[in-house]
């Protein structure tokens, strides 16, 4: 054998030993057809493969070595299940009981995942409750006994090999050293989360515990210093490599969801005038806002099931104006903001100012019962919070309004109706 041929060996053999497969086993009564299998970078969902159901399930192959979170999304009835990888193959089947669907994972590794964390969840919120019951029972009665067998059993910990189970092990002790609720004088402090998210190995992006890690260090950096902090902890990553650009963009995302805009602009500019070379999660977040951008051209869309207009896609609708909105039927702002929109629409349609309407409702029949009493146009996925468009316009919250022009570049951004209207003259 040659030096090539044997390298080609190498090679080949490495990838098939990396390679591992996902098959979900399902009941007639789960009518998806479509399949849509992701891993995970921070709190972003990727895609890795889709696949049509075929007899009665789904196989996806996956080609590279992944370790942690993954998700398989059905979007036809937008139903999603988790699940984790340690680089093995995952088996589950899906059970259906009545109108529900329930997961029963078949190989070992979620086996042992789901076994670890039903424990804490039963620690977390049965262990308290039942050491105040024992209390009020003498320890010799039966009921006394079983309830002294019952706190002994929740109250112990599963220790999990992480030679053979990594990360189950890394998972499930990092979320109880910096996730669980605990008295304020035992919470990690900020240098040890600091130091946890600069040490932490590659399982810290696809664990999920990234984003909600970034929120405790950021609570315990208080309101009035937060920007320091961040810039400390930024300068201890450094942005030039990929974990402290996906720090970056986890934080730009934070502070847009809570209305925190000085800090997302100050760190947004940082990230688009970096340099160096940016991975792909930093950049997803750079263009999601480039995209939404006063005097930006609005994202063209094509509508999916519209309502109130015979125009296939969003360019299509002709108007001096347009004022642009993403609610959803169960938001109770949208609730109290609509009605207002409503009260002025006349107004609006009379100045040529059409209103577009983006739902982010996932039930069909609660969807339609609220669109029949609204004029203007409207479409939904009904895919929730799965829909295209949280990323396309960025959308963090729910009612987020927009106000664009007859040429569909952006001319204002509203916080709330009041502002919408009084943009408009019509207040």
């Amino acid at each position: 054998m040659s030096k090539y041929a044997f390298l080609i060996a190498i090679i080949t053999g490495s990838f098939l030993q990396a390679q591992f497969s996902v098959t979900v086993d399902a009941p007639p009564a789960f009518t998806a057809k479509e399949a849509i299998l992701y891993t995970l970078n921070g709190s972003k969902d990727i895609i890795v493969s889709r696949e049509m159901k075929k007899n009665s399930g789904w196989t996806f192959k996956v080609p590279q070595r992944y370790v942690g979170m993954m998700k398989i999304y059905f979007p036809e009835n937008n139903a999603s299940f988790s699940m984790i990888s340690e680089n093995k193959d995952v088996s589950l089947k899906l059970e259906s009981e009545g109108n529900k669907i329930n997961v029963v994972y078949n190989d070992p590794v979620n086996m042992l995942m789901e076994k670890v964390q039903d424990q804490q969840k039963k620690k977390d919120l049965i262990y308290p409750a039942l050491v105040q019951i024992k209390e009020y029972y003498r320890p010799g009665t039966d009921f006394g006994k079983a309830l002294e067998k019952e706190i002994r059993e929740i109250g112990q910990t599963y220790t999990v090999d992480p030679s053979s189970n990594p990360f189950v092990n890394y998972y499930n002790t990092n979320y109880n050293k910096f996730l669980v609720e605990r008295s304020a004088e035992t919470m990690p402090a900020q240098k040890e989360i600091a130091d946890f998210i600069a040490n932490s190995g590659e399982m810290l992006e696809s664990s999920s515990l990234l984003r909600p890690v970034l929120v405790n260090f950021l609570n315990s950096a208080g309101s009035a210093n937060v920007d320091s902090f961040v810039d400390a902890l930024l300068k201890r990553l450094n942005v030039e490599t990929p974990r402290g650009q996906t720090v970056m963009s986890e934080l730009i995302d934070i502070f847009d969801v809570y209305g925190m805009t000085a800090l997302k602009d100050k760190y947004l500019t940082q990230a688009k005038n970096l340099k160096c070379t940016i991975n792909d999660r930093l950049a997803s977040t750079i263009k999601a806002n480039n995209n939404v951008e006063l005097g930006a051209l609005f994202p063209d869309y094509k509508f999916v099931r519209s309502s109130n207009t015979s125009a296939k896609n969003l360019h299509s609708v002709k108007a001096d104006k347009k004022v642009i909105v993403f609610w959803s039927a169960t938001c109770s702002h949208c609730e109290a903001e609509l009605p207002k929109l409503l009260e002025r629409y006349n107004a609006m349609k009379a100045q040529n100012i059409e209103v577009v309407g983006f739902s982010l409702d996932s039930d069909r029949g609660v969807y339609e019962s609220k669109v029949a009493a609204l004029p203007w146009i409207n479409d939904s996925e009904l895919r929730g919070w799965n829909s295209s468009y949280t990323e396309t316009f960025n959308i963090h919250a729910t009612p987020t309004y927009f106000v664009v022009d007859a040429q569909n570049r952006i001319i204002a951004k509203p916080d709330h109706v009041s502002d919408v209207l009084q943009f408009l003259n019509l207040k």
